[in-house]
């Protein structure tokens, strides 16, 4: 008999405890019958987790070890566990498996028991990528956000190292282990040869001036020009609210991922914080102007089906003009600042109104996707604008999307929501952007009305890598399946991205191997896929 679908509250939380422990995830019954499954089901397996309720455990071992696993969970009512146990796998080539478990037995609930089954432990191998900045953003935000509002101190200051010249794939995790062994420090990679050192929960940072040292001495060839920079920023509060440290902080690291140590400076970051604060006066003034000049454009990258290659829609990607904000500023850059200054609104509503004159353009059945931050998401005064504006041109929304980013976290869900449910009265369909990057994404996936999910384009670039991480997309796609919402995955660069994609079931591609952002020309026939990816559907 098949048990009554759970509250999707409940598959967060063991969706969440595969991801940190288990390829797969099993809940059973006291007579061992399997009530939930979750995580790379398909991909292990070859059928859907749904599939497997109303079947026994063993159903998902070997023949030959199903005697031994029925046994053992006859142990784990008095034991109240499954101690780790290697099993084979049911699939083709009896993959060698780890099966362990809990007994639960919560108010309100039968007993039951939670079983997660992974890859045996193997030596780890040598770190070639580091994580990217996002998970360090996000804890140092949080903490400048509680300093400034009164609680615990913030972190004291911000280190940047930049390495000029290319740095050797297997040596960042030295790099990664001597900066962020320093007193408890985190060492993140913003971007290639650019590392950003922040002090843990009750450190400080260490002194910068040893490390172009103690680099400089674990590169090579350092005859070939490369040097070492090194800057301390303040991280000082004084003045600020929680929203404008937390903002700053976000434009400090996108001017330095993009720029470098120079960069930060040019910036007004020198003064730390509060100085580049003190100074935005200026910047804000050239950025408000620059929207209502609309000195900007937009490129339209194309998404296609892994499937068959057909074009599904567009996602239209603001481009401002060179020189608005400083020489080298970039896109990133604008709409950091445009968040810090408090112009979020206007941006997206500007961004809004160049898509919608952009869909005469588009094919039959083509949209585009605009992006709507957080902050305007749960914004009462934006919605009012936005529907406005939507409903002045009533055949535009039959052509659009938008994808809801995740640059500022949302506070006001049900304001946000209410949002999102007159976009899709208006047949607007909705993304969830950057999934599985930002820490709100499984609570928005929980709590928002999702037609689609894209996933982050880190975790595509590390599934066609590692086994482990494929697994991981493969839960995401599940997860998002299992809400009714399609997967698209960004960051297709390769015949490689695509073909991984499409076997974990993600049914949409963006990248550079499928088409380059550009301009719509009619019939929507603009951005066209590169030759190459021709390659990607057969």
């Amino acid at each position: 008999m098949t048990a009554p679908p759970r509250p999707l509250g409940e598959r967060e939380r063991f969706v969440a405890f595969a991801f940190a422990a288990a390829d797969m995830l099993l809940e059973a019954d006291e007579q061992g019958t399997v009530i939930f499954a979750t995580g790379a089901v398909r991909v292990r397996l070859g059928r859907t987790p749904e599939s497997l309720i109303g079947q026994p455990v063993e159903a998902v071992v070997a023949s030959g070890d199903q005697p031994a696993l029925r046994a053992a969970l006859a142990m784990v009512a008095s034991r109240g566990r499954l101690e780790p146990t290697t099993i084979r796998l049911a699939d083709a080539k009896a993959t060698p498996f780890v099966i362990s478990g809990l007994s639960l037995d919560l108010p309100g609930h039968a007993p039951r028991v939670c079983l997660s089954l992974a890859p045996p432990p193997v030596p780890l191998t040598p770190v070639s990528e580091l994580p990217g900045p996002g998970a360090q953003l996000r804890a140092a935000e949080g903490r400048l956000r509680r300093a400034a509002a009164g609680g615990p101190p913030g972190p004291d200051r911000l280190g940047l190292i930049e390495i000029r010249g290319e740095v050797p794939p297997e040596l960042l995790a030295s790099i990664n282990k001597l900066l962020g062994g320093q007193g408890g420090c985190h060492a993140t990679e913003a971007s290639p040869g650019r590392f950003s050192v922040m002090p843990g929960a009750g450190g400080t940072l260490p002194d910068l001036s040893t490390m172009p040292i103690a680099l400089e001495a674990m590169l090579p060839n350092q005859g070939l020009g490369r040097s070492v920079r090194v800057q301390s920023i303040p991280l000082s509060i004084d003045g600020l609210s929680p929203m404008q440290a937390a903002r700053a902080l976000r434009h400090c690291l996108s001017v330095f991922a993009t720029g470098g140590t120079l960069a930060v400076r040019e910036h007004g970051f020198g003064d730390g914080l509060s100085g580049f604060v003190s100074d935005v006066g200026q910047r804000s003034q050239a950025l408000r102007k620059a929207l209502l000049d609309r000195r900007f454009h937009l490129d339209y990258q194309p998404i296609f089906s892994l499937a068959d290659g057909a074009l599904h829609h567009y996602e239209a990607l603001m481009r401002p003009d060179r020189g608005i904000l400083g020489p080298k500023s970039g896109p990133g850059e604008f709409v950091n600042l445009a968040e810090m200054v408090g112009l979020t609104e206007e941006l997206d509503l500007a961004v809004l109104d160049e898509a919608i004159r952009a869909t005469p353009l588009l094919g039959a059945g083509q949209r585009i996707a605009v992006n709507i931050s957080g902050l305007s998401m749960q914004s009462e005064t934006f919605r009012t604008s936005l529907l406005a504006a939507l409903d002045g041109v009533p055949a535009a929304s039959r052509r659009l999307m938008v994808e809801l980013t995740e640059s500022a976290e949302i506070e006001q869900e049900a304001a946000a929501r209410d949002t999102m449910l007159a976009l899709r009265e208006r047949g607007i369909p909705i993304c969830l952007d950057d999934f599985g990057a930002g820490a709100a994404a499984f609570r928005y996936l929980k709590s928002f009305p999702v037609d689609f999910v894209k996933v982050d384009g880190s975790f595509v670039q590390a599934a066609v890598k590692h086994e482990r991480d494929r697994s991981f997309v493969a839960a995401m796609v599940d997860l998002s399946l299992a809400v009714g919402a399609q997967v698209i995955a960004e960051f297709i660069e390769t015949e490689q991205h695509a073909r991984v994609m499409k076997e974990l079931g993600v049914r949409f591609g963006q990248g550079f191997h499928l088409g380059r952002p550009g301009p719509i020309r009619a019939n929507g026939m603009g951005a066209a896929r590169r030759q190459g990816a021709k390659e990607s559907w057969g």
